[in-house]
């Protein structure tokens, strides 16, 4: 009886393989959703605008952005990683929303190691360090020493707990020894306006939103955490010059599916998104966003995405960063 079930599985196996191989060779056939964790605007909104856009010629299927907001973007992550995984959905978002909501909001909503195919980055954007211009920092080691003093008054402006912006400044804290009161927004525009409007002293934020204040004169910027100055903002040094000799990091983009997301469907997306994303049109595109268009392959990003983790979730746990 055993030899026939199994029999009889297999025949039932190998009746539908050619449907499932047919199925994914002429995928796409109908439209596909990349399911995001923010509101429209901002450099993630931006960026899948963009890259929805080329996937649609690419695929001649629309690739439809569906904006998702809420619970520290665990509301898209977790609709996208119930879905079925068919290749017909899709989740893009950053930092926050894939490695460490689910941490920080104290919800096992998903775990992207578990729940998610990494698919492929798509894009990586630096933060500048500025601070009000009534206040008299002119460098990261005059931010650091007001830091140190017992009492200090200094408030910084976060968009939200355990984005990348907020981990920054917890990581400067431990490195330095200093301290300083954070203020937690619901997303970066508030944020923003407080500083501008002096109701606290600085801020991390992605050089698309804060190049144009500081060229007017309303921040300052103290230092960016990429790697080497950026075109931009020459005249700015990094952290790394500012005495964090092993330290950059960058906000980042990248496409995830559904686990069990045919390894197929997900090289072929991988693939166009590599192409597109080398596509020195695109590529400028990006820059207006103050980001650097950067594909990678499944593996490639499942490193990368594994590295990060290890990195930000010691600062998570050791700051205690909550949601609560």
């Amino acid at each position: 009886m055993k030899e026939l079930i199994a029999t009889a599985a297999v025949a039932v196996c190998a009746a539908f393989a050619p449907a499932i191989a047919s199925a994914q060779a002429g995928w796409p056939d109908r439209p596909v959703k990349l399911v995001l964790p923010y509101p429209p605007g901002g450099n993630v909104d931006g960026a899948a605008r963009i890259i929805s856009e080329q996937l649609q010629a690419a695929f001649k299927q629309p690739f439809i952005v569906d904006n998702r907001p809420g619970a520290g973007g665990m509301i898209a992550a977790e609709y996208v990683a119930k879905s079925a995984p068919d290749g017909y959905t899709f989740f893009m978002g950053a930092n926050g929303p894939i490695l460490f909501s689910p941490t920080i909001f104290k919800r096992n909503a998903y775990d992207w190691k578990k729940d998610f195919t990494p698919v492929s980055s798509v894009s990586f954007t630096p933060l500048v360090l500025q601070v009000h211009p009534s206040t008299p920092y002119k460098t990261v080691a005059d931010l650091v020493a007001e830091g140190k003093k017992p009492g200090n008054t200094l408030t910084m402006a976060s968009p939200g707990a355990g984005t990348q912006n907020h981990l920054v400044s917890e990581y400067l804290q431990r490195e330095s020894g200093a301290h300083w009161t954070t203020v937690h927004y619901k997303g970066n525009a508030p944020a923003t306006t407080d500083l501008l409007g002096g109701q606290v002293q600085f801020n991390f934020d992605q050089i698309s939103v804060a190049g144009p204040f500081i060229q007017q004169g309303r921040t300052r910027a103290l230092a960016v955490t990429s790697p080497k100055r950026l075109p931009q903002l020459p005249d700015v040094p990094t952290l790394q010059e500012a005495g964090f000799k092993d330290f950059s990091t960058e906000t980042f983009t990248g496409v995830l599916a559904p686990q069990g997301t045919p390894k197929e469907i997900v090289a072929r997306l991988s693939a166009a998104l590599q192409k597109i994303l080398a596509d020195e049109a695109v590529r400028a595109r990006f820059q207006t966003l103050g980001s650097e268009a950067r594909g990678s392959s499944p593996e490639q990003f499942a490193r990368f995405l594994a590295k990060e983790d290890a990195r930000w979730m010691p600062v998570i746990k050791q700051s205690n960063i909550s949601a609560e």
